[in-house]
């Protein structure tokens, strides 16, 4: 088994071994995984965060040994808090890097970070502030970062940040936590799924108070929520069925 870090800002993770293949995920500077296949060109890797697996190219991640992997996973954990903080690397350049960077891993890539670091659970009445931290980005399929994201991504990112792990796909997360019978039941922070025709979990947003939700749609907004789905207040219209609504914490 091969072991690699992300030392650059914001990398792909795509469904093929190709340029043009579907874009899953992004690996954020600082992350690891172990590398499940590798080719000339690619490689397959499985992330340490969320066990989430796709092809990221072979120049954009350094291999790592098998300590250094181990050490990350018990000892490297702080995040970078700002929307974009600057890494200095050994050659003196600056890189950007995105919120929910994994920063404290720059010492074991012979790089520095100066900015401020997250660390450690945060108290649940913070993640609707954190989301807003996303408020406007573009919705991007298989995107984490605040210049596009995705509803999973969104939800994901909000959580670590305030230190609680969540699953990469909507339909993952719905298997976590613990499920409510009413919206009235819920607090703000707690996760809503909404599912497709076919019953498929496809969509997930961060429930608000007095029957709001951030999610993405387009773009990452706040609109209402009831018994029956997400409703538009711009078309004013339900855009969204909603399926089931999960207390994470």
């Amino acid at each position: 088994m091969q072991y690699g870090i992300c030392n650059l800002s914001i990398v792909p993770l795509r469904s093929q071994s190709c340029n043009t293949a579907e874009l899953t995920s992004q690996v954020l500077y600082g992350e690891h995984f172990k590398v499940l296949e590798q080719q000339k060109y690619w490689s397959k890797i499985r992330l340490a965060f969320d066990k989430h697996e796709g092809w990221i190219d072979n120049k954009q991640y350094l291999l790592i040994d098998e300590q250094t992997y181990t050490n990350i996973d018990r000892e490297i954990t702080g995040l970078s808090s700002d929307m974009v903080e600057f890494i200095t690397d050994h050659n003196e350049q600056l890189m950007p890097v995105p919120v929910g960077s994994h920063v404290t891993a720059s010492s074991l890539l012979s790089h520095r970070f100066e900015g401020h670091i997250l660390s450690g659970t945060q108290a649940k009445e913070n993640l609707v502030d954190t989301a807003f931290l996303f408020l406007n980005a573009t919705h991007q399929h298989g995107g984490k970062t605040p210049f596009g994201i995705d509803a999973a991504g969104l939800a994901q990112m909000v959580y670590k940040l305030n230190g609680y792990p969540l699953l990469r796909q909507a339909s993952q997360q719905a298997t976590q936590g613990e499920p409510l019978s009413f919206i009235e039941e819920s607090e703000p922070g707690d996760l809503a799924f909404f599912d497709d025709d076919e019953g498929n979990i496809v969509h997930v947003g961060i429930i608000m108070k007095d029957n709001y939700i951030i999610h993405t749609y387009g773009k990452v907004r706040i609109d209402r929520i009831d018994h029956t789905g997400i409703f538009n207040v711009d078309t004013r219209r339900h855009t969204h069925k909603l399926r089931v609504i999960k207390k994470i914490i």
